[in-house]
């Protein structure tokens, strides 16, 4: 039996509290969400967007990843259709995390050829942008297991050689490079100057401007010492010199530190033309609205969950309303800290979630079955916080999905 063809009363539906009890909740309605009819330009930016399993795929963790591709490609669609960019084969998409590379390769070669499509659809959203405007994919090193490797020279050059293969996958697709963090590297390097000596070849051997990713170990804490330094300041004088040494390879950086006084500090000190692509999923608001003399462009995923409200709130900054595009992402604050709190690596579940309370995939579904890494409660929480936002946009629905994830887990 389908559950979401039962005729239920529409909207209402009984959810339990932290404790177990259980009272009358009622759905809003969804937000006045709007797709452009011309291209954002006030911002730019790209939501960082998950992927699918099938929903016969062996999800165990340690399994091949098998994609759920038309919902995995639709979902991309999705976001173009409102005007945004697509950061792909990052962390939201389960980079590390459930998400092999020979998979990773084919949602890059896909996505990419999708994109390419979509500009020649006519679309008035995309008009006159690129294939890098609507797809930028992560280049990293995960082929390799961190485990094998050395400290040194060898593990050096055994990282340089993973990065490049990953290279190659993303430039040959047409999109736009993003160098991810790597685990691997973190194990190689005995110090700064290894990182600046991997990171300044990998940049002079690129064919057109990539984003430099910094991920906090909040995200990924194998990721601990980046650059070279546990101490956040050290780290990022290193982080700098090289974006200085390399500024015309270097199109933005993508900071995902959840700190927005050390964002607005490093965004000030950037080089001429270098944009600063906020990762920060908690203080994204004031970091996209600017302080008057700089703003953060944006490549999040939060924005995967968000998508209708970010468009919306951007299209307001486009014409000059800024009042009312901070007003927009201000409404959508308490879910994005709440899908990325501690342990944050898992948020990819509370974007999932959403993805599947508004019909963008059969089940709630992740793969390596990293969708048991949220509780009921904080399913419950995120449920009531995305109605509040606006962002359930068909309420029943949403009410019929969550009766079913309820009944499963246990509440009569």
């Amino acid at each position: 039996m389908n559950l979401d063809s039962i005729e239920t009363a529409t909207g209402r539906l009984l959810l339990p509290d932290a404790f177990g009890n259980l009272s009358d909740f009622t759905l809003s309605q969804p937000g006045n969400w709007t797709r452009p009819q011309v291209p954002l330009t006030a911002r730019k930016v790209y939501a960082a967007a998950h992927v699918t399993p099938h929903v016969f795929a062996d999800n165990t963790p340690g399994a091949p990843a098998a994609l759920d591709w038309d919902a995995t490609l639709g979902f991309r669609h999705e976001l173009w259709s409102y005007g945004l960019g697509v950061a792909d084969a990052m962390d939201t998409a389960q980079r590390g995390m459930g998400l092999d590379w020979t998979a990773t390769k084919e949602l890059i070669r896909r996505s990419a050829a999708e994109a390419t499509a979509v500009l020649k659809s006519g679309n008035p959203a995309v008009a006159g942008l690129s294939v890098r405007d609507l797809i930028a994919c992560g280049a990293g090193t995960d082929q390799l297991d961190p485990a094998t490797i050395e400290s040194g020279r060898s593990g050096l050059e055994t990282v340089l050689a993973a990065y490049r293969e990953q290279l190659a996958v993303v430039q040959d697709s047409g999109a736009k490079v993003i160098i991810m963090a790597s685990r691997a590297l973190v194990r190689a390097a005995q110090g700064a100057d290894d990182y600046l000596s991997v990171y300044s070849t990998l940049l002079q051997e690129t064919d057109q401007p990539v984003i430099l990713h910094w991920l906090g170990p909040m995200f990924d804490p194998a990721l601990s010492g980046y650059w070279g330094s546990e101490d956040v300041e050290a780290a990022t004088e290193t982080f700098l010199s090289l974006i200085r040494d390399n500024a015309s390879k270097v199109d933005g950086v993508k900071v995902s530190l959840l700190d927005a006084s050390h964002e607005a500090q490093l965004r000030s000190r950037l080089p001429e033309g270098v944009r600063l692509y906020t990762g920060d999923d908690f203080n994204y608001p004031e970091l996209i609205h600017g302080d008057g003399a700089h703003h953060s462009d944006a490549l999040l995923g939060i924005f995967a969950a968000i998508y209708p409200a970010a468009s919306t709130a951007l299209q307001a900054y486009d014409v000059g309303n800024k009042t009312e595009g901070r007003r927009i992402l201000d409404s959508t604050r308490e879910l994005g800290r709440h899908i990325f709190e501690a342990p944050t690596y898992y948020y990819k579940a509370g974007v999932v979630f959403m993805a599947w309370l508004n019909g963008k995939q059969p089940g709630f579904q992740m793969a390596g079955g990293l969708h048991s890494g949220r509780s009921l409660t904080h399913l419950v929480r995120t449920f009531k916080l995305a109605d509040r936002a606006g962002l359930l946009t068909d309420p029943e629905l949403a009410a019929s999905r969550m009766r079913a994830l309820l009944a499963v887990g246990g509440v009569a």
